[in-house]
């Protein structure tokens, strides 16, 4: 695994720069023609990344301005960094403002990672993680994880010890949650679709169950612990789930309502809740979700007045997104699992039109705010983590 955090800041190479194009209009010009065009993900050779990669040339040719309103969100003297790779698929990310570290999960790897703000340094957190996939932290500081092998999601407390919040609903287990977010109430909104009942990112049902009809499949191969806590077997349809502090919990969303919901978020008021519904998932009877964007609006503990957000077509290209965070002005920044070219993240104001790309060299999963200021955007990209610094912040804790 590489990971290395190159400087963010090169001031005085813009300084000398600007004295030179302003030593003459005509010198100006013609120093802009020599410039070259750094190579971005689509050209041919492609852009080289990591610690040996030449100096970056700004702007940073896979910043994507859409609608001259996205300028305001970046900083023209940095770039895309990828900080650290050899990953098998990475998920979650999620800030500690208190431990000033991101925490994020290789699902296929068993892992949960941590990215070391002060260093760059990337350690083993959680090992096994238990297919951790979405990771948060509530307002107390407390990491929030969902456990695929598991089928359940659980809280971590400051004394070490671990909160089971939910593995079954009317005595039936879950299917996989997959992401969440807290809410100011102390409530914890997650989603709990079946991407997790698989070999790769979990176990698959026992025998009979809608993942493993034929019994073919044996989950106990390598895993002796499945199915010892959580679900077995596919019991529920696809759902998403609003737990209370009382222990109560409900369905604010079916699966009627949202095919396989993957990502969530809430707006910076809290007012709207954005639900992801992605693509059929194992032991799916439906057709599955076509890879859109929901938004709902939040009263008290229900949700109402479903619309669709975004189809996410960019160019007559379907960026399937996975997850997505809110920042302060409202922005929704989605991850984009598609083409290259199209891979990375898609920005769209709270309005729902795009306003900017951000293209990666691998498919995007999840993201997240982070740094000190929360102005630094981690990118969850398949064998990679990657870091941009915006001129926003995340609207939410971790």
């Amino acid at each position: 695994m590489q990971a290395s955090l190159r400087g963010l800041s090169r001031r005085a190479t813009l300084a000398g720069l600007a004295t030179t194009a302003a030593a003459g209009t005509a010198f100006g010009q013609q120093r802009e023609a020599e410039r070259p065009t750094p190579p971005s993900v689509v050209s041919n050779p492609p852009r080289m990344w990591g610690e040996w990669a030449p100096p970056e040339i700004y702007p940073d040719p896979d910043i994507i301005i859409m609608d001259p309103s996205f300028q305001r969100y970046l900083l023209g003297i940095t770039a895309i960094h990828r900080v650290a790779t050899g990953f098998k698929w990475t998920e979650g990310p999620a800030w500690s403002s208190e431990g000033r570290y991101l925490v994020f999960s290789d699902v296929q790897a068993n892992v949960q990672y941590r990215y070391v703000w002060e260093t760059g340094d990337v350690t083993r957190f959680r090992d096994p993680s238990y297919n951790s996939n979405g990771n948060a932290f509530d307002f107390q500081g407390r990491q929030l994880s969902t456990q695929d092998f598991f089928r359940r999601v659980v809280r971590w407390e400051h004394d070490g010890t671990m909160t089971v919040i939910a593995d079954k609903y009317q005595g039936k287990g879950l299917n996989s949650p997959n992401d969440l977010v807290p809410h100011p109430d102390g409530s914890i909104w997650f989603t709990d679709p079946p991407y997790g009942d698989s070999l790769s990112e979990g176990h698959p049902d026992e025998a009979g169950g809608s993942t493993n009809p034929t019994g073919v499949l044996n989950p106990r191969i390598g895993a002796p612990d499945a199915g010892a806590m959580g679900g077995r077997k596919r019991e529920l349809p696809n759902a998403v789930y609003r737990w209370d502090p009382s222990g109560h919990l409900e369905v604010v969303a079916t699966e009627d309502q949202v095919p396989d919901p993957n990502g969530i978020c809430f707006s910076p008021d809290y007012k709207t809740l954005y639900i992801i519904s992605t693509g059929k998932g194992p032991g799916d009877q439906g057709a599955g979700g076509k890879g859109v964007v929901f938004a709902f609006d939040v009263q008290g503990q229900k949700l109402a007045n479903q619309r669709t957000f975004s189809d996410m077509m960019i160019d007559g290209v379907h960026c399937g997104p996975d997850g997505m965070r809110a920042d302060v002005f409202g922005n929704l920044w989605i991850s984009s699992n598609t083409v290259l070219g199209y891979a990375g993240v898609v920005v769209f104001n709270a309005q729902g039109k795009p306003i900017g790309r951000i293209r990666l060299p691998e498919v995007c999963a999840n993201l997240s705010f982070g740094g000190p200021k929360r102005n630094m955007l981690f990118m969850c990209a398949s064998q990679s983590l990657y870091l941009l610094q915006v001129q926003t912040q995340g609207a939410a804790p971790g």
